[in-house]
């Protein structure tokens, strides 16, 4: 019996992630059943060198074709396109988006959809930067980059969330098929973009405090270009709304 009716689609694209795919796949798997809560998880390998999508195939074995749900596609196509793609594919009620390198840890999960259900909301987001919430792992010019990214978001966008860079949330699915239609950025100003346009379109946002844990596997893909990317991207979302 579960502990509501609703169904929840993880939607997890994937880029050279076979070590930490295993490990938040099992974390998943466990938060969603301790919870009582229908789930499935998809996903989306953009053709993985390291052979991520053979994890997966092995993970489906493990848990079940209606549970791990595989959608690779044949080359980096962009964070947006791989939300897209997950939607389509999904069968969920509502849609959590996280990273699949363990930074977002499924713990929280239960407190989304505790929030998301009082509440109504369309969107649930976790934030760094309420109390109870943090980040582990970062070096202080990280941290400092973070903080800096968001405050400047914050003072030209005025999105009314704390935490505008961030990318574990949940949607209702028609909420964030919406938002992904109308959002126009790449790369890391896509997530921000999204809350900006959430605003925009009234959409009810609730807040989760949460701990972002740096990548035990792998390497960052934040670099100087991303940063530059950001800062161009946002001067221009400033222009745009």
């Amino acid at each position: 019996m579960y502990a509501n009716k609703s169904k929840y689609s993880v939607l997890l694209p994937t880029y050279n992630e076979r070590q930490n795919l295993p490990i938040i796949v099992w974390l998943l798997v466990k938060a969603f059943t301790d919870a009582r809560l229908d789930y499935e998880i998809i996903v989306i390998d953009d053709a993985s060198p390291d052979g991520t999508l053979e994890i997966a195939k092995q993970l489906q074995s493990t848990y079940g074709e209606d549970r791990i749900v595989l959608r690779p596609r044949a080359g980096k196509l962009g964070l947006g396109t791989a939300y897209v793609h997950g939607i389509e594919h999904s069968t969920g009620d509502f849609v959590f988006i996280m990273d699949a390198d363990m930074s977002h840890h499924p713990k929280f999960i239960p407190e989304f959809v505790r929030l998301q259900q009082l509440h109504n909301y369309d969107v649930v987001t976790g934030t760094r930067y309420r109390s109870g919430g943090g980040v582990y792992g970062w070096d202080l010019r990280r941290k400092l980059t973070s903080r800096v990214a968001n405050y400047i978001a914050d003072v030209i966008l005025n999105p009314g969330v704390s935490d505008l860079t961030g990318s574990f949330r949940l949607y209702k699915k028609q909420v964030l098929a919406h938002l992904i239609a109308a959002t126009k950025s790449k790369g890391y100003v896509f997530q921000m973009e999204m809350m900006v346009r959430a605003r925009h379109f009234n959409y009810t946002i609730g807040e989760v405090p949460i701990t972002f844990v740096d990548r035990v596997f792998g390497e960052s893909k934040l670099g100087a270009d991303e940063i530059v990317q950001y800062l161009k991207g946002l001067v221009t979302l400033a222009c745009d709304v």
